[in-house]
């Protein structure tokens, strides 16, 4: 992108249809840009988008996220701080970590991958967005949480309209009031299901939420409400995009899939990679509590900043060849790319590292596995090429492929 000519806005339909070279051209020209229609600065390099979500200085909140999140999810776990926030975590961190992702959930999750693919495998060709990806993370949640799955539709028309909610970057009115109505539509769902689980408590997540104490704090229905809320809209459409992400990466890359195909350990550093390279969200906000100096100039306390994941990823300056996908690379670190010691910046990093990375690894690497011995020659459609829809959140919107059927 010539630098003569007027970068494009971010919610522009050529940023949409493809914000890289955008990107780059922020990261140039304008690292600090003040964006009018979102009332935000917009910060692009890695070096200041990591400072951000690190936050050792507490410059940082997340108190927008009381009008960002809180009009469809009820008050949760992001927007808290200090003990407050450690005592959440620690009341929901259990289940996605350790000996109880690995026992309980991991059970849960194979069976729903082997579930859809059952649907498909015989077909000789399916779309791994429509049959397998969009489902699949919604599926797992709802049985751990206990919940019906026959009722996935409601579950993905909520956390689409959610997602819509919060990448509503335009101000669309329908969108904000199609995403308030998604809130007292789950609580209306959610409520009888908490009251009745803290009568007869199961083995389920749900019924974990609801005895779970850590200093002699209990989490309330609002909580609980909420905090489902927030794991069905974060691990539904990230995991989804997510798997969309690395099929559609390694299918455009053969030598890259015969690699992943033939090695599995690999599966590990090709979802690390296709964080760095086309992560599901491309955008997170944050708050300053105080004026802040960063690259390009100074933003003031109490100022909107939005971090784009999407460029920081895409920073020449952390990555070499940033605009290629590589799962070979050896400047990303794949031991630690499912912690807070992260180096891309898909998971956020800090204290509000994303609580569910374990979980969303554990269904990647679910799925890739599975997905590959059902389909050992699988390949793109005749003709199609891949390519990515969405601004807040962006991934493929399908992946027609085609095998032997098994």
């Amino acid at each position: 992108m010539s630098t003569a000519q007027p970068i494009p806005d971010i919610l522009s339909p050529e940023f949409a249809a493809d914000p890289y070279p955008v990107y780059r051209a922020l990261r140039e020209h304008k690292p600090l840009l003040w964006h009018e229609p979102t009332k935000s600065y917009i910060v692009s390099r890695y070096e200041d988008v990591s400072r951000v979500f690190k936050d050792k200085a507490a410059q940082f909140t997340t108190d927008n996220y009381d009008w960002q999140i809180e009009p469809v999810h009820g008050r949760t776990i992001l927007q808290l701080s200090g003990r407050e926030h450690a005592v959440r975590r620690a009341l929901v961190a259990p289940a996605f970590r350790g000996s109880e992702l690995q026992n309980t959930f991991l059970p849960v999750i194979r069976r729903n991958s082997e579930e859809l693919i059952a649907a498909f495998r015989d077909r000789g060709s399916a779309d791994l967005v429509a049959d397998y990806a969009t489902r699949f993370p919604v599926n797992v949640i709802a049985d751990m949480l206990g919940l019906d799955k026959a009722d996935h539709e409601r579950f993905h028309g909520w956390y689409t309209s959610v997602i819509a909610f919060l990448g509503n970057l335009a101000g669309d009115p329908e969108v904000a009031a199609a995403g308030e109505r998604t809130r007292v539509e789950f609580a209306e769902y959610m409520f009888p299901i908490i009251a009745a689980r803290r009568e007869n408590p199961g083995d389920d997540l749900l019924s974990t939420l609801c005895a779970a104490e850590v200093d002699g704090v209990s989490m309330s229905d609002e909580d609980i409400k909420a905090f489902c809320s927030l794991l069905l809209a974060a691990g539904g459409e990230t995991t989804d995009k997510a798997i969309a992400g690395i099929f559609a990466n390694l299918l455009t890359h053969p030598d890259q899939l015969a690699a992943v195909r033939a090695d599995r350990s690999l599966v590990d550093r090709a979802f690390a990679e296709t964080l760095r390279y086309t992560p599901p969200v491309h955008m997170i906000m944050r708050q300053t509590a105080v004026e802040v100096e960063l690259a390009g100039g100074t933003v003031p306390a109490g100022a909107t900043v939005t971090c784009l994941i999407g460029s920081a990823n895409r920073d020449g300056e952390r990555y070499r060849d940033p605009d290629s996908f590589d799962i070979f690379r050896d400047d990303l670190t794949t031991t630690t790319a499912f912690s807070a010691a992260a180096d891309h910046l898909a998971f956020a990093l800090g204290r509000h590292f994303c609580v569910g990375a374990l979980l969303a690894r554990a269904e990647v690497e679910t799925g890739v596995n599975q997905l590959l011995d059902a389909m050992p020659d699988l390949r793109l459609a005749d003709g199609f090429v891949p390519s990515e829809r969405g601004v807040f959140t962006r991934g493929p919107e399908t992946l027609p492929v085609v095998f032997t059927p098994s």
